[in-house]
């Protein structure tokens, strides 16, 4: 068993009982092939949760900052977890999640950012866009309906693939793209909220 296995079965122990998770489409998750993963951002256990309750491995970008951080930085690539620059456009990072979706693995993304502070569906930036439209992996909404509150149910829905076809036929920009990304995960967050 690898750390990244190991780790995920260890958080979900302990996540689990105190959640409630209740994970809603995952038939809708490719089983093979590249998937961007694109989610909602509404607390710090977001990046965990939902790497524990996807149904294939999760590779996510994490704050250069932590790779720096003793003990924490060397494991983190055994987690799935790449650097990015925050605040720029990072070419390195770019390339790398690129890499991710075109070796048919699954990349994690929170449009938004960051966390939004009042629980809202914030605007996405347009590293989604980008992703999606570089790359010929399904896109797949996901929303995290909270709050995260101890015993409560906790929610992780998963939306079926976008098409986005016509997008990437007609070069539409990396905004529009993310546009419409953010609007298939504010459906699954009225519909299942």
């Amino acid at each position: 068993m690898n750390l990244y296995s190991f780790a995920k079965a260890a958080v979900y122990g302990v996540l689990k009982p105190i959640y409630r998770f209740e994970v809603i489409g995952k038939e809708n998750f490719p089983a093979e092939g590249g998937v961007l993963l694109c989610s909602n951002h509404i607390d710090n256990l977001d990046p965990p949760v939902v790497g524990i309750n996807a149904p294939r491995p999760v590779y996510f970008m994490a704050k250069e900052e932590l790779f720096n951080v003793p003990v924490l930085g060397k494991i983190l690539p055994d987690l799935n977890a790449f650097p990015v620059k925050r605040g720029m456009s990072d070419r390195e990072a770019l390339r790398k999640g690129l890499g991710i979706l075109k070796e048919g693995n699954v990349l994690g993304l929170f449009p938004e950012g960051t966390r939004s502070k009042t629980g809202q569906l914030g605007k996405g930036l347009a590293g989604a866009g980008f992703f999606a439209l570089r790359s010929e992996a399904n896109v797949v909404p996901c929303a995290i309906i909270g709050p995260y509150k101890a015993f409560s149910r906790l929610k992780v829905v998963y939306g079926k693939p976008i098409d986005m076809k016509e997008l990437r036929e007609r070069k539409a920009s990396a905004e529009e793209t993310t546009e419409m990304i953010m609007s298939e995960i504010r459906k699954l967050i009225e519909d299942y909220s």
